[in-house]
């Protein structure tokens, strides 16, 4: 008798559509089917694929390309391929970084020409689409393939309430969006308090909350429930002299941005999508911690977080506020959701630090970093194995990735639970995304999209951020070059 094989791709979507907690049950139609990828030399359909043995969570694979890279079509190897060699030329990505930056785009026929290369290169390798609707498609894809994604419109900071409340409307269209794809492709939309409160007002807060922490009797009248900010160890250099009160107009521009995060948090709720706040240097994470922890408060009920907030271990602070903000959330009976990430801007934070006369505020050694992440990590998988709360480990290192398995798998929730993530910024670490997937954890894609020019700032900020780690992707480039052999050599016979 002949055995049924039922494709991996149906057993995946099935897995990820009934991993979290389900939507709500009504739904609009859904988007424009996904283009289908070109068929030479690109994988066999599903249907042909022979079931595998589920892989111990425990032991991630990376020697079978095959399996790896088993849904990416062969024209997506590629450009990936070339995407990441050219980045990982540092004279390379200055050039680009001095072009997006030079006069140039001032020029339209040469601007048009610009964004026409970029659009078609390193936008479309790091960037899920122009609007929503093409973002949408982008994560149809990725389901697919068994991975989800984080929506997250590309805008970064805002100067004004005009600027502010236009963010906002982008930000409530990204939850529709997510409501018309199938159900739990959509891990997360993502937020940035910056695009939707004034920078200028985000620094003052940032002010006036570290000058409470150095004077508790200092009152801030407008100040609401929140989780302690700092810890005794959080450095308070930015702040060297005591500041003014917010004024009056200081004050209603604060209660427009709380409105701001308080509508969009409903709205995430009414959608039964969790919204992820991202975190930024620190001149203003005081006032980010503070709108995210008090948006959580609010609206965290139950054992699943909606709000989640960001933790960045590269700091010497990071897990003394983990633990106190943790601490406070469990005697308040809130559930907590985190993403742990490494960090974003070591450059600006050193410099800032230095030019004030202070130490840096970030780890002395990697090694530092890598372990206050892996402790945080599992501090918190243990933390929600046991209790209500969230977590999204954001991580690209090999290392990271294998150890947070293996505590997930020892302590029970090594396959697919709705209180873990793993995450990875899309175009990057594939092969941890596929092979944590693989092994049967859920993992999401972190999907900024929007026009070319409105994520510019964004794909500058990432080439700068994470010149390191680009220049490191040769473990990728090396498991893509392997699979484009293979499927070069079976579409030869050889």
């Amino acid at each position: 008798m002949a055995t049924r094989v039922i494709p991996p791709r149906i057993l995946r979507n099935l897995r990820y559509n009934t991993a979290t907690k389900p939507l709500a049950s009504s739904h609009p139609s859904s988007l424009s089917p996904t283009l289908s990828p070109p068929c030479l030399s690109d994988p066999k359909p599903p249907s042909q694929t022979v079931l595998r043995p589920a892989l111990d969570p425990s032991a991630l694979d990376f020697n079978d390309v095959q399996s790896l890279f088993s849904y990416v079509p062969t024209s997506n190897l590629l450009r990936s391929t070339a995407v990441l060699h050219a980045t990982a030329v540092e004279p390379m990505v200055d050039l680009g970084m001095w072009i997006m930056r030079s006069k140039l785009f001032e020029v339209e026929g040469v601007k048009d020409v610009i964004l026409a290369a970029i659009r078609n290169t390193f936008y479309g390798h790091f960037c899920a689409g122009e609007d929503a609707v093409t973002a949408g498609k982008s994560i149809r894809a990725l389901n697919d393939a068994g991975l989800r994604g984080m929506l997250v419109y590309g805008v970064e900071d805002a100067h004004d309430n005009e600027g502010c409340d236009r963010n906002l409307k982008c930000f409530l269209h990204t939850v529709d969006v997510s409501r018309s794809l199938p159900p739990s492709s959509v891990s997360f939309v993502i937020v940035k308090i910056t695009a939707i409160c004034p920078m200028s007002l985000l620094e003052r807060l940032s002010d006036l909350l570290r000058w409470q922490q150095k004077d508790p009797s200092f009152n801030l009248p407008w100040k609401q429930d929140s989780f302690p900010l700092f810890s005794d160890s959080t450095p308070l250099y930015h702040t060297r002299k005591r500041p003014e009160a917010l004024t009056p107009q200081e004050e209603s521009d604060l209660e427009l941005a709380m409105q701001r995060l308080n509508e969009l948090s409903q709205k995430c709720v009414q959608a039964n999508v969790p919204l992820l706040v991202d975190a930024e240097h620190t001149s203003v994470q005081p006032a980010i911690d503070y709108f995210t922890y008090n948006a959580a408060i609010n609206h965290n009920k139950g054992e699943s977080p909606i709000v989640f907030g960001t933790m960045q271990t590269y700091l010497k602070d990071a897990k003394e506020r983990l633990l106190l903000a943790t601490e406070a959330a469990d005697k308040m009976g809130i559930p907590m959701g985190f993403k742990l990430v490494r960090g974003a801007y070591m450059s600006s934070e050193r410099k800032l630090a230095s030019s004030l006369g202070y130490a840096s505020p970030i780890h002395n050694t990697i090694q530092d970093t890598h372990k206050c992440f892996n402790d945080c990590s599992s501090f918190l998988l243990e933390k929600v194995a046991n209790g209500p709360g969230g977590l999204v480990l954001a991580t690209h290192n090999i290392e990271s990735g294998k150890l947070a398995a293996a505590k997930a798998h020892e302590i029970g929730i090594g396959k697919v639970n709705h209180k873990l993530e793993f995450a990875q910024l899309l175009g990057m670490s594939e092969a941890l995304s596929y092979g944590l997937s693989n092994a049967g954890f859920q993992v999401s894609k972190y999907m900024p999209f929007g026009p070319v020019e409105t994520v510019m700032p964004y794909l500058l900020r990432r080439a700068e951020e994470n010149r390191g780690m680009l220049a490191a992707s040769g473990f990728d480039r090396l498991l893509m070059r392997k699979e484009l052999g293979r499927r070069l050599k079976a579409a030869l016979g050889v």
